[in-house]
């Protein structure tokens, strides 16, 4: 039976300005993509009761339903006191779809999987990156966790056995070869009609200031206190070398301690978080290259934006990464200055490699796209695409469901 109508369930927050429906992270603008391939879909996540504006618009083509607010799986407590009154709004939201697709592994998810079963709504997991992974780096003082998300990933993975999954990247999709059937994806928000022409490389000068660009949040699995090490490395052979750093998070004011401490704050640029829709395609554009340090990732988007934009990238091969970006970008182990350094005074130095590289990156862009990829998930779903046809915009209700 073909899927017209698609409910998606994660763990991420959203708020309500009085008129427009706004998301804290970007994955939300891949999810609103799928809209284009289905009748209906409804977003379903947490609303935070601050009112106000958030970093994505949500897409007016797809619905929402509101599950009670919690701050973080970190304080179990308050997640608990959610968990019955988001039971309940998920039962109603299977009133209307034929199918959910449950990001996780995330405990709320567990239960909702057992009611979409009783409700004989087919069921898809998804899954986005190594769960215990990232909660030891995020979490490293709370052994207890860990073993929680442990027993969570196990979870996850004995019900894939018999659910099809969305896998981030090649390598949880080798994490989940068992599973009943595997897709793996990019999470790309890059258009097709975006890709940069061979033409921009031209515009970039490597004989005089070198400009890094960082994108990603200051956490721990992001790794980005190495970012002050790299740039000291950098700086030490030749002043030309500048930072900048496009993210937020708890461990932004030790970055600047650290750039300050080895005496290279005054070469590094710390904007703080920068949206897509705003600056970021143009520092894309200005910039010589891209730096990714990461512990831990499926496969990055930020990846797919700097291939769209022709941007020479070094990068940490964790994860999906490797594969994704071999032949693509120069990879090297997590956690060394050193190799980051010297792989983008490479980058730098040698035209021949930096256009081969590009050129191999803007292909897989293109396979890349939200497009390509939006539409490799509807028809693993099941769902009656018609790539012709745009979907009818729907409003986002936040309250009817609430």
């Amino acid at each position: 039976m073909a899927i017209v109508r698609l409910a998606i369930y994660s763990d991420y927050g959203y708020r309500y300005d009085g008129e427009q429906l706004w998301a804290e992270l970007s994955v939300v603008l891949f999810l609103g993509g799928l809209a284009r391939w289905f009748e209906g879909v409804t977003l379903i996540g947490r609303l935070d009761p601050q009112p106000g504006s958030w970093a994505y618009r949500v897409p007016s083509e797809v619905s929402f339903a509101a599950l009670p607010h919690y701050r973080t799986l970190a304080r179990p407590a308050a997640a608990l006191r959610a968990l019955v009154a988001s039971m309940r709004c998920f039962w109603r939201v299977l009133d209307d779809v034929d199918a959910v697709w449950l990001l996780g592994p995330h405990p709320f998810a567990l239960p909702f999987v057992a009611l979409a079963w009783i409700r004989r709504r087919r069921v898809f997991l998804g899954v986005r990156q190594d769960f215990p992974s990232y909660v030891a780096n995020r979490h490293p003082s709370r052994p207890l966790l860990r073993v929680a998300a442990l027993a969570l990933e196990a979870s996850w993975r004995l019900l894939a056995r018999g659910c099809p999954v969305v896998v981030v990247g090649s390598d949880l999709a080798h994490r989940y070869r068992s599973a009943k059937r595997v897709l793996p994806i990019a999470i790309s928000l890059v258009r097709e009609a975006e890709l940069a022409e061979q033409s921009s490389i031209a515009r970039r000068d490597y004989g005089g200031e070198l400009r890094v660009l960082t994108v990603g949040r200051l956490a721990a699995e992001k790794n980005p206190l190495l970012l002050a090490d790299v740039l000291a490395e950098l700086v030490a052979r030749d002043p030309r070398w500048r930072l900048t750093v496009c993210g937020d998070g708890p461990l932004a004011g030790e970055l600047r301690e650290r750039l300050d401490r080895l005496g290279v704050a005054e070469r590094a640029e710390l904007l703080g978080f920068v949206s897509l829709d705003e600056q970021l395609p143009e520092l894309y554009r200005s910039s010589h290259l891209l730096l990714h340090c990461s512990w831990t990732e499926g496969m990055p988007q930020v990846l797919i934006e700097a291939f769209a934009a022709r941007l020479p990238i070094v990068a940490t091969a964790v994860g999906g990464v490797a594969q994704a970006a071999e032949g693509a970008a120069l990879l090297i182990p997590p956690g060394d200055a050193g190799a980051a350094a010297e792989a983008l005074r490479r980058l730098a130095e040698d035209e021949r490699l930096r256009a081969e590289l590009t050129e191999a990156g803007a292909t897989r862009a293109r396979e890349q796209s939200l497009e390509a990829q939006t539409r490799k998930v509807a028809q693993f779903f099941g769902a009656v695409a018609d790539a012709t046809r745009p979907s009818p915009a729907r409003r986002s209700d936040v309250a009817a469901r609430g």
